[in-house]
Formats: structure tokens, C-alpha cells, sequence
């Protein structure tokens, strides 16, 4: 069994504690423990939903769960670039710097 998670309760804990809540237990503890999709498939979802809508304040943590779920750089960075054609652009532009940054934080 996963222990709970409490990345809700560390990002948004202090400002919005129900937000925190459901993000732990909901989110992370349920959503993301079930065994309906891998990991490294809810990650695929994940951080293509979040280029998509251009929410790049949440990639860096998504990226690297991605990377802990099996992603490669490489394979995000194909992600991106497929990614252009579907969600825009801009919105793939936008997301090559935070795997840049992520790229850079692994060295």
C-alpha cells in the first residue's frame, strides 16, 4: 500500500486546507492509486491536460512525476512536440522551458 500522500498539504496546506485535503486524499490517495491506468499513463494525461490548458506553474511537479513514473526526457520532450499540433503552438513553447529546467535540476 502507498503511504498518504501530503504534496496538498505542503503546496496549499497553510491557505487553503479543504484544497489541501481533497488534493491529498482524493487526488493522490484514490485518483492516482487506482489501478485502472498506470502511473506513467495518468502522468502521460497529466502533463498533456496541463500544456493543453498552458498551466505551466504546476509542470515542474508533473514533469518530474512523470520521470519518477518512467517517462524519459526524451519521450516528454516527443510529448511536447505532438503536443503542438493538438493543443497549440504557444502551448507547447510554453512548457520547453520547465523540461529545460528539469533537465538541468537532474545534473
Amino acid at each position: 500500500m502507498t503511504p498518504p500522500s501530503d504534496q496538498g498539504q505542503r503546496s496549499v496546506g497553510d491557505v487553503a486546507p479543504t484544497l489541501a485535503e481533497l488534493t491529498d486524499r482524493v487526488l493522490f490517495d484514490r485518483i492516482w492509486q487506482d489501478p485502472s491506468l498506470s502511473p506513467r499513463d495518468r502522468s502521460l494525461a497529466t502533463v498533456s491536460a496541463l500544456i493543453a490548458l498552458g498551466r505551466t506553474e504546476q509542470l515542474p511537479f508533473h514533469l518530474q512525476h512523470a520521470i519518477d513514473n518512467g517517462l524519459s526526457h526524451d519521450e516528454l520532450a516527443t510529448l511536447i512536440t505532438h503536443l503542438a499540433f493538438y493543443a497549440g503552438w504557444p502551448a507547447a513553447a510554453s512548457a520547453v522551458p520547465r523540461l529545460r529546467e528539469l533537465a538541468r535540476n537532474a545534473t
